[in-house]
């Protein structure tokens, strides 16, 4: 029996077989006599299968996954076009006679090679795509076949180093029963993507040396993962298992019910939803409405950007999925790690702290102003609010403030159907706009505290970057501080305060927030029957005093000691 011990990155439990994912390259063939016209016509064959391959996989998972987790199939067909990448390889094969395969390997590993020694993680992200592209050419070409778990006959525990997006999006999700990799972080893509489709995953767990077919245990609720476990351990698990999904099945069975506290204490809980689809499933875990509509997914999965007609039609859709309830609509939300086709954005040496998000829309009226309109004519008999990204001056709000007035202006003039008066809130996602959001309170109709960025610009931590990913911990007293003076501020100028990154989704940080007074948490569907549940078993009151006593805490692991022995005792 191997023990493992990781990061839960997704809670619940699950036994099967072990499968081992792997997608090593056999040795490469390196010819400087082939072809040349032979060469390169297999090379451009390659790039049109692999293209065709991506579209497939969109075409497959439409419905399955939210529109978010494309992103990396878009980027991967900007590259396949991307004329430096590909004329490189064509120069190869054309001048010094390199087979196809060998090129694209020699272009590949020196764009990743240059990439990689790059101080900016964006751009070592972007190695990460370029290496997965340049695998798929070279499988393509060599007729090596993707990893197919269509012919497995019962649900797997995948393991593997770890998992890029394109790994997971192309995954017949019914074949996976849980996701286990010796790297990553409560915030890599594989814990995201576990979270969203509500399977278990323990990422972090060091070199896995398990046979292929090995009855595994996986625990996402502890961060555990065993290999063939003895009889008794598989007994055990087995009835953690039982009470596990009947837990959850009555949780999912009170779902719907209001969440109220002990102390009768009415809390919204609401959700993050990227397209019609996640909204779908939001109403069925029990969602009060929805506390952030990330409207990026219009923008990646085409060419061109969105009419306003086709953006109105998409938010009226989103919003009729929980009627008569308030939706909060970021407005889009691209650069730094989000990039879309149909937008060209100029290359940064540091895209995180660059020209994006509002900054971006602010200069750009075909992307702000179509977005506004749309957003106007839902909320004309609908409870529609627009959240501004990623602002961090009381300009930018400013300024945002008096377009969208003026857009409101000109369409009520027209005799176009709009809301009243347009809520306009933002994100506190900056440290500057927490450390003087009391000025951001006086202007703003509402807030909500984005903590998944808050925490890595707080801590100066990349929260992709599996090295330093888990200094951006939301439990930490720095970034709690910046909650609480948030939270603080819209209070006092009576304002609604909402949450919405991933720490709205944590039962650990639940009692902690209550006593900090925030009344409404967004988070994936998923999440919502257990947050409800939890709120339901405290009380306010007994919550208060965690308040002062985490904030004079030296570290997020004290933080989180207290918070556990408070819930332990409940």
């Amino acid at each position: 029996m191997t023990r493992m011990q990781g990061i839960a990155a997704s809670n619940g439990i699950a036994i099967g077989p072990a499968f081992l994912y792997r997608v090593e390259l056999p040795d490469i063939p390196v010819r400087s006599d082939a072809d040349p016209t032979e060469e390169l016509e297999r090379f451009e064959q390659s790039v049109d299968a692999v293209r065709t391959h991506l579209e497939s996989i969109k075409e497959r998972k439409r419905g399955q996954m939210h529109a978010d987790n494309f992103e990396i199939l878009d980027v991967q067909k900007e590259l396949l076009s991307d004329e430096e990448y590909g004329d490189k390889i064509r120069t190869l094969i054309q001048h010094q006679g390199r087979n196809a395969e060998a090129a694209v390997q020699e272009v590949t590993e020196a764009v990743v090679t240059e990439f990689s020694m790059l101080e900016d993680e964006y751009f070592r992200q972007r190695a990460a795509d370029v290496a997965d592209l340049g695998n798929r050419l070279i499988r393509n070409l060599m007729e090596i076949a993707d990893v197919d778990l269509g012919d497995l006959t019962e649900p797997v525990v995948l393991l593997a180093h770890d998992l890029s997006p394109s790994d997971t999006i192309g995954f017949e999700l019914d074949k996976v029963a849980a996701m286990c990799t010796e790297a990553g972080s409560s915030t890599s893509h594989t814990a995201i993507v576990a979270r969203s489709i509500g399977i278990p995953a323990v990422v972090g767990v060091g070199t896995i040396d398990v046979r292929e077919g090995a009855t595994i245990i996986l625990d996402g609720n502890e961060g555990v993962a065993i290999a063939d476990p003895d009889d008794a351990t598989l007994a055990e698990y087995h009835e953690r298992k039982t009470r596990d999904e009947k837990r959850r099945e009555e949780l999912l069975a009170k779902a719907a019910a209001p969440a109220i506290t002990a102390d009768d204490v009415h809390i919204h809980c609401v959700a993050n939803v990227g397209s019609v689809d996640s909204a779908r499933t939001a109403a069925e875990y029990g969602a009060d409405g929805i506390g952030l509509l990330r409207s990026e997914f219009l923008y990646l999965e085409r060419p061109r950007l969105p009419d306003e007609e086709e953006q109105y039609t998409a938010f009226s859709q989103i919003a009729d999925c929980l009627p008569d309830t308030t939706v909060v609509v970021r407005t889009l939300d691209v650069g730094g790690d989000k990039s879309v086709p149909s937008i060209r954005m100029p290359k940064e040496e540091n895209p995180f702290l660059g020209h994006r998000a509002i900054r971006l829309t602010l200069e750009e009226p075909d992307l702000f102003e179509p977005q506004i309109r749309a957003l106007l004519r839902t909320a004309a008999d609908r409870d529609v609010r627009i959240m501004l990204p990623f602002v961090s001056t009381l300009t930018e709000l400013r300024t945002a403030r008096e377009k969208i007035g003026t857009i409101h202006a000109s369409m009520t003039a027209q005799g176009t159907a709009v809301c009243d008066r347009p809520k306009i809130g933002i994100m506190i996602e900056i440290p500057s706009a927490a450390v003087i959001a009391d000025a951001f309170a006086r202007e703003a109709d509402f807030f909500s505290i984005g903590t998944n960025d808050l925490c890595q610009y707080t801590m100066a931590a990349d929260r992709t970057n599996e090295k330093v990913a888990e200094l951006a911990n939301f439990l930490d007293p720095a970034v709690l501080f910046l909650i609480k003076r948030s939270i603080d501020a819209a209070q006092n100028a009576g304002i609604p305060v909402a949450m919405c990154g991933e720490m709205a989704g944590s039962v650990i940080a639940t009692p902690l927030l209550l006593g900090m007074g925030l009344r409404e948490f967004s988070m994936s569907p998923s999440q919502l029957p257990e947050i409800k549940d939890a709120v339901r078993r405290l009380a306010v009151e007994d919550c208060r005093p965690l308040v002062d006593t985490c904030l004079q805490c030296a570290t997020a692991s004290d933080v989180r000691d207290i918070l556990q022995d408070f819930l332990d005792s409940r």
